[in-house]
C-alpha cells in the first residue's frame, strides 16, 4: 500500500475518532429518520474518506450517500464475522435492487483479506480499514471496539441502528424495513 495513502488514511481515522468522541459527549445518539436531527458528524467525516479495495483500487465513500447503507466492520481472524458474512452477502444480493447497499470494512491485513475473498467472494464492496478501522468503528458508536460491528445508515444520512456482535436474520429483516 502506498505510504502516503496509508498516512492520509491514518490521519483521517484519527480525525474521525476525535469527532466521534466529541459527538458522543455533546450531541448524544442520532435521532430517528425524519426527526430533523443534525447529520451525525462521524458520518460526515466518513463520507470524506477514500479507502483502498483488496483488488488494488479505491472507493470514495461519498459515492454511497443517498441510499440506505449497511456498514459492516469485520476481520478474517474473527469467527462471528466470518459466520455472518453469508447472511450479509445474501442481504446484499436480495436487496440491492431495492436501493440497499452493503459495505464491508476489513479491520485486517491486506493479504489475509485477499486470500479470504479468493475463497469466498462477496457480492458487496470491501474496503481496507486496517487496524485503524477500530477507531473508525468507535467514532460510529462502537465504544468497546469489538467485532463484528454493523451500522445501518438511512438514505437521509442518519444512523438508524448499530449492533456489536453477530448479525442475525431477524436483525436483517428489521433493518430491511428502515430506510
Amino acid at each position: 500500500m502506498n505510504r502516503r495513502v496509508w498516512v492520509a488514511g491514518a490521519a483521517a481515522v484519527g480525525v474521525l475518532a476525535g469527532v466521534g468522541v466529541a459527538w458522543q459527549r455533546n450531541a448524544g445518539p442520532a435521532g430517528p429518520a425524519g426527526s430533523g436531527a443534525a447529520v451525525d458528524p462521524a458520518l460526515a467525516a466518513l463520507w470524506g474518506l477514500t479507502l483502498n479495495t483488496p483488488e488494488g483500487g479505491s472507493l470514495a465513500l461519498k459515492s454511497l450517500q443517498g441510499k440506505p447503507l449497511l456498514i459492516n466492520f469485520w476481520a478474517t481472524w474473527c469467527p462471528p464475522c466470518i459466520e455472518e458474512l453469508p447472511l450479509l452477502n445474501a442481504f446484499s444480493q436480495q436487496n440491492s435492487a431495492n436501493g440497499w447497499q452493503v459495505l464491508g470494512l476489513a479491520v485486517d491485513k491486506l493479504s489475509a483479506v485477499q486470500a479470504f475473498l479468493a475463497r469466498q467472494p462477496l457480492a458487496f464492496p470491501v474496503v481496507m480499514a486496517g487496524m485503524e478501522g477500530v477507531a473508525l468503528s468507535q467514532s460510529l458508536g462502537n465504544g468497546p471496539g469489538g467485532l463484528p460491528f454493523t451500522v445501518v445508515v438511512g438514505a437521509k444520512g442518519q444512523v438508524l441502528d448499530r449492533k456489536i456482535g453477530r448479525v442475525s436474520p431477524d436483525d436483517l429483516q428489521r433493518w430491511h424495513g428502515l430506510k
